[in-house]
């Protein structure tokens, strides 16, 4: 399962999220409350056409920017948990239920691009 994230503006800008990376976004968006539950996991499904509104985009992007990348370096990668590592994904894939969480990461890279496409979107869409 993948997410596409459109910019509500003309520009054409999108945001492509895998549902490894997408999982711990989601939390991490959690954890600024700028969001309710009930948006949360509005866009936590795919093709939903949920929106976000402009001025929650840039928020999003700002608290990343300058509260989450700042932790992690380029070098480390966030879990779902909200906990940091600086153990590179090898491509695993964990089966075990007591291990499944280990699948969901962000690096810091990805977190940097998202962060920008939410700063320049005029809002955006979750397809």
């Amino acid at each position: 399962m993948s997410f596409t994230l459109v910019d509500l503006g003309t520009g054409g800008l999108e945001f492509r999220a895998s549902a490894w990376t997408w999982k711990p976004a989601l939390e991490i968006i959690k954890s600024f409350n700028i969001l309710d539950n009930t948006d949360i996991r509005r866009i936590g499904q795919s093709a939903t056409g949920f929106s976000i509104t402009q001025a929650d985009a840039h928020a999003i992007g700002a608290k990343i920017r300058d509260e989450v990348l700042p932790k992690l370096k380029p070098n480390k990668r966030i879990f779902s948990d909200l906990t940091i590592t600086d153990t590179p994904d090898d491509g695993t894939f964990y089966r075990s239920h007591d291990e499944q969480w280990k699948n969901y990461s962000a690096n810091y890279q990805w977190l940097e691009d998202f962060a920008d496409f939410c700063l320049r979107s005029k809002g955006f869409q979750v397809f």
